[in-house]
């Protein structure tokens, strides 16, 4: 999957990204929240947790993939959820810095911060980009599209409680650079909903219903999208037909001139 670079910025626009910056409640409290989110998009998983059931909250939750998780703001979020934490001095000396260099100063994906509280659960991050550890989160840098990427991550999710390495969750905030062209951004984002959901269809737990007529929650797709009445057609024929419920929600915290979206589909069917 190709994906242009971003536009330049003409100075007159930049001007005005950053007057609306400096007046974005969210961007504030990113700054000054003690969590040091490392991203705006952070408080748009919070507000969805926290509106739509506490999916992350649950205790019999205990396995999440974040596809294209660079920089880490929703990884933070749902290892805070699980109930692993860091102490803020640790990372009071990397304020400012920029993420390469926090790389170069932490060192590897693999490296385990030290001060860390253990939670519950497994949580795994994909990205092709580096990204500074987050305590309780296991990054690969990796295409997730990439042949034995699906294996990986199982092997990964693999334990005691999950000895199959199913996920849970599989969380996708993914978005192509925009070109400019409606109809080229409307199909970059049908790409990268078909390519999450083929991921998601190797990955997922499978909704189950005992001899009692018991259901079990099955595995959840929390999936960016952008408006369109081709994003709608994928919908109908492919999200619908195969998750119990599916919910489309515009959060609060979602810039209200975006056409951005996230679609919750609860209950993995395992139909295809």
């Amino acid at each position: 999957m190709s994906f242009r670079p971003t536009l330049p910025l003409h100075k007159k626009s930049s001007t005005a990204w950053l007057a609306r910056q400096s007046r974005d409640p969210f961007v504030k409290a990113r700054l000054s929240s003690p969590s040091s989110y490392r991203s705006r998009a952070a408080y748009k998983l919070i507000e969805l947790n926290d509106k739509w059931g506490r999916f992350l909250s649950r205790s019999s939750v205990r396995s999440v993939v974040d596809l294209g998780a660079a920089p880490g703001g929703w990884s933070q979020v749902v290892a805070e959820k699980f109930g692993w934490t860091l102490d803020a001095a640790e990372n009071a000396d990397d304020y400012g810095l920029l993420e390469e260099v926090k790389v170069q100063k932490r060192g590897s994906w693999s490296t385990e911060p030290m001060n860390k509280t253990t939670g519950r659960g497994k949580i795994v991050a994909l990205d092709l980009l580096p990204m500074v550890p987050i305590p309780g989160v296991q990054t690969l840098q990796m295409d997730f599209l990439a042949p034995g990427s699906a294996r990986v991550v199982r092997d990964a999710l693999k334990n005691s409680h999950n000895p199959e390495g199913t996920a849970d969750i599989v969380l996708s905030d993914m978005a192509a650079n925009f070109s400019g062209s409606k109809i080229r951004d409307s199909q970059m984002s049908l790409d990268i909903c078909h390519a999450v959901l083929d991921f998601a269809k190797g990955a997922l737990t499978v909704r189950t219903v005992d001899e009692r007529g018991k259901a079990s929650c099955g595995g959840i797709l929390l999936l960016k999208h952008f408006a369109h009445p081709l994003l709608q057609e994928f919908r109908k024929e492919h999200l619908e037909p195969n998750f119990h419920l599916v919910h489309y929600i515009k959060p609060e915290s979602s810039r209200a001139d975006s056409a951005e979206g996230y679609w919750l589909c609860r209950g993995w069917l395992g139909r295809t």
